[in-house]
C-alpha cells in the first residue's frame, strides 16, 4: 500500500492541504498514519474517498449531506432507500436555487435597464435604484445566501 505525504494527495487530487486537514477534522476523511517525525501518510483508501468527497462537493452537496452518503459508502449491504431521499432532497434544493438565481437575474436586468448611457454617478439610474434598495432594507439573497456549508 503506497503512502504519500499530504502534499502529495493534495496534488493528486486537486484538493488543498488545508481542505484535506479540514475534512479530516469534520470527520469525513480518516485519521492518516504517522511517520516517526509526524508526518501524515496517506493510501489508495484516502485518495479514493477524498476523490469522492470532491465529486459530491461539485455536485454541491452539502458536508452533511456527504457525511450520510459516506455511512452508505462504508456499509454497501445497507439499503439505499436513504441515500434515493437524501438525493430527491437534494434535487429540490437545486430547483429552489435555481428559481433564486432566476429572480436575482431578473432583479439586475431591472436595474441594469435603469441607466441605459453614461452619466455622472449622481444621475446613475443603477446607483438610485441601489440606494433606494437598500433605504427600504430590501435582501435578495434567498435562504442560503452565496455559500452553503
Amino acid at each position: 500500500m503506497p503512502s504519500m505525504k499530504i502534499g502529495a494527495l493534495a496534488s493528486t487530487t486537486g484538493c488543498q492541504v488545508q481542505t484535506i486537514r479540514y475534512y479530516e477534522q469534520q470527520g469525513l476523511l480518516a485519521e492518516p498514519a504517522r511517520t516517526g517525525a509526524n508526518y501524515r501518510l496517506y493510501d489508495d483508501a484516502h485518495v479514493e474517498r477524498l476523490r469522492f468527497i470532491r465529486h459530491c462537493r461539485s455536485l454541491d452537496m452539502s458536508l452533511d449531506e456527504i457525511r450520510v452518503l459516506l455511512r452508505f459508502r462504508d456499509a454497501p449491504a445497507e439499503n439505499c432507500a436513504r441515500v434515493n431521499e437524501l438525493l430527491d432532497e437534494h434535487v429540490g434544493h437545486v430547483a429552489r436555487r435555481i428559481a433564486e438565481l432566476q429572480a436575482l437575474e431578473r432583479q439586475l436586468k431591472e436595474l441594469r435597464g435603469l441607466c441605459s448611457i453614461a452619466r455622472p454617478v449622481t444621475d446613475c439610474g443603477i446607483m438610485r435604484g441601489l440606494t433606494a434598495k437598500a433605504r427600504r432594507g430590501a435582501t435578495n439573497l434567498g435562504t442560503h445566501g452565496r455559500s452553503r456549508h
